[in-house]
């Protein structure tokens, strides 16, 4: 499975990148094989400001729905446009196009904090 170096993770199976104070977030490798076909990605909550750890929105795949969970506290800014016509972005692609939200982070360096590449493979197993 890929886990790349230059992100960081969450034990839910989230990934973050951060540009300045801008957060780009999605689900790993690991969680989209485990999920399988997404058919469907709802978030309700941009413009929400919410605590690290809080459900900012749910992913559908043909057998489950699952909760996302915001790695940081921060206002959510963006939902990715492709995922509304194209949700299986997340299993093609889950690191790139099948990004999920962009955020402003309260606090850039919570995200030293979560978990490295190596930390998060021994998570995922």
């Amino acid at each position: 499975m890929n886990f790349p170096e230059n992100l960081r993770y969450t034990k839910d199976h989230e990934w973050i990148s951060i540009n300045g104070n801008t957060a780009t977030i999605g689900i790993t490798d690991f969680a989209q094989r485990e999920l399988g076909d997404i058919v469907y990605v709802e978030v309700e909550t941009i413009g929400k400001a919410l605590e690290a750890g809080a459900v900012f929105g749910t992913v559908e795949a043909v057998k489950t729905v699952s909760d996302l969970f915001l790695p940081v506290s921060g206002t959510i800014t963006e939902l990715n446009p492709a995922l509304a016509n194209s949700p299986e972005l997340v299993n093609t692609d889950p690191y790139g196009d099948g990004w999920m939200i962009k955020m402003t982070v309260d606090n850039t360096a919570d995200v030293n904090a979560l978990l490295d590449a190596a930390a998060y493979a021994a998570v995922a197993g």
